[in-house]
């Protein structure tokens, strides 16, 4: 049984690949979900072989961006950022419904610091040791973010 916070994830990528195109090959209907946990990626162009992660959050603003946004495993995350690879990044905002926004971060307009690593999970949790990490917007440069609608 999925969480509430694994179908939000789910609805964000089902917005991204009903409705929008693929920013690098422009085709539209291509962008297709990855298989759950692929990672650091949420999407693909089954044209051209674009990825890209996606997070959504569940929020009435939509005319503004979190400050904060949770990330995934820092582990991968940093050895993607060493190697110098950085995925684009759409976010959904909505509440699961038919309003929402969708904004978009090119990978070329990240940097490290917009990364910050969380502190690892207990000794006492379910995946002890386990360190993810947070987007940090207030990181972006002024008109990096692209509202798409």
């Amino acid at each position: 049984m999925a969480t509430a916070k694994q179908k939000l994830g789910r609805w964000g990528e089902e917005q991204i690949a009903r409705s929008c195109s693929c920013p690098r090959c422009k085709r539209r209907r291509t962008l297709k979900r990855l298989p759950d946990n692929f990672k650091c990626a949420d999407v693909i162009c089954d044209f051209c072989g674009y990825l890209a992660q996606v997070k959504a959050v569940r929020t009435r603003m939509l005319d503004r961006v979190p400050r904060s946004l949770p990330g995934a495993a820092w582990g991968v995350q940093i050895a993607r950022m060493q190697a110098g690879i950085y995925f684009s990044l759409f976010i959904v905002l909505g509440e699961g419904g038919a309003k929402r926004a969708i904004y978009y971060l090119p990978a070329d307009l990240q940097y490290p610091a917009m990364f910050v690593a969380r502190q690892p999970l207990s000794p006492s949790a379910r995946r002890a040791g386990w360190q993810g990490f947070r987007y940090d917007m207030s990181q972006i440069a002024p008109g990096s973010l692209i509202r798409l609608e």
